[in-house]
């Protein structure tokens, strides 16, 4: 088929007979006043390359969504995926991939810290066969951190030394955002993707069964215009998490782990309740256990809903509610089922320890799976 190069009225070149052959992936959340910006600075520097931008907007409450549908109806390189009831930036990003059939994608934020004008050569390197990776670097000559605190700097190299606990390549900035692929390589690496945090470079080079040709090249990071930025406490967690999945993964997932660390806490907060109660408040025992179990879960729940299920956290006082009650509901059963098998254990002649572990385990287990199902199913 001949291909035909058009350009519309607003200057946007819409290539008909083939797909794009660069696809840029942006996760975003409440990033409404830099997706028209961001799009402008691609039409400039990708005028000689055949590209689309795929958007993927995690239902951002501040208009994102119709500003993707006003630019996508003026220009068709620009697509936006709409997510609902769901966060997280890797699975953003798996989702912005999987939706596109061009031979190579960019990975990179809407915010505009990472330099656009880094795409062309990338793409050059890429196409020319020359690796199956190209990578912004801000750790290599001529490429910076950008207005970055000495704190976060420390923070960032840590992170850094601790990816190589689980990754098969001597990159420089593994924890970069900033990225661009060929196909075939992600295809070997994406059903072994953890899609744990926010480091999906990381996650793809530790995922791959096979060394990957990587090419490193400097950029310095830019400081955010608009908006504000996603980086919180919690982001620490998410990278432990992706990595704890990585190196434990194939024998208890990493949620698991996380969801038990929670219940050893709820432990020590019951006992610390129970105390409290009947030592200085001289409550009776059996109230003492009940409010003391119930402060337990109740905390276990928030816990594990800011933590354990924090990109499918539950949200809203009607959301909340309702997982708080579905997971009192959970534990309950977990406890009797819990007492069950460890009687059962006990009367067949085994140890008092060994039963008593027996009841843990089936307790832990059926709360971990009861609540991913009932609880943070659909979130």
């Amino acid at each position: 088929m001949t291909e035909v190069l058009k350009i519309d009225a607003s200057g946007a070149q819409r290539w008909e007979g083939r797909p794009a052959d660069l696809s840029i992936i942006v996760p975003a959340f409440k990033e409404a006043e830099n997706i028209l910006p961001l799009v402008e600075k691609l039409r400039t520097i990708l005028e000689e390359i055949h590209w689309e931008v795929v958007i993927v907007d995690d239902d951002s409450p501040d208009g994102t969504d119709e500003v993707l549908s006003q630019i996508s109806r003026s220009d068709a390189r620009v697509r936006f995926i709409r997510r609902l009831g769901r966060r997280g930036l890797s699975s953003a990003v798996i989702e912005g991939i999987l939706s596109t059939s061009a031979p190579y994608f960019a990975v990179m934020d809407a915010d505009m810290q990472h330099d656009e004008r880094l795409l062309t050569r990338m793409y050059n390197v890429l196409s020319e066969g020359h690796a199956d990776l190209v990578v912004g670097s801000r750790y290599i000559a001529n490429g910076g951190v950008g207005s970055w605190g000495k704190t976060r700097q420390r923070i960032s190299r840590f992170a850094t030394t601790l990816s190589y606990l689980i990754m098969k390549a001597d990159l420089s900035d593994p924890m970069s955002g900033f990225f661009m692929m060929s196909r075939p390589a992600f295809e070997t690496a994406v059903r072994r993707l953890s899609i744990q945090g926010y480091k999906i470079l990381l996650d793809i080079v530790a995922s791959s069964p096979v060394p990957l040709r990587i090419v490193e090249l400097p950029y310095t990071f830019r400081t955010r215009q608009h908006g504000e930025s996603k980086l919180d406490t919690l982001v620490s967690l998410e990278f432990g998490t992706l990595l704890l999945d990585k190196l434990v993964g194939r024998w208890l997932p990493a949620r698991l782990i996380l969801f038990g660390a929670v219940g050893s806490l709820g432990v020590v907060l019951h006992m610390a309740v129970l105390a409290l109660l009947m030592g200085i408040a001289q409550v009776p025992f059996l109230s003492a256990q009940v409010s003391a179990t119930f402060a337990a879960m109740t905390a276990n729940f928030f816990l594990n809903n800011m933590l354990t299920y924090r990109d499918m956290r539950a949200k809203g006082f009607s959301g909340i509610m309702r997982g708080l009650l579905s997971f009192y509901l959970v534990c309950s059963i977990g406890a009797l089922a819990n007492v069950g098998v460890a009687n059962t254990f006990f009367t067949s002649n085994y140890t008092w320890w060994l039963s008593a572990l027996a009841g843990i385990v089936v307790g832990v287990g059926w709360n971990y799976g009861a609540s991913a199902l009932f609880t943070w199913r659909n979130r």
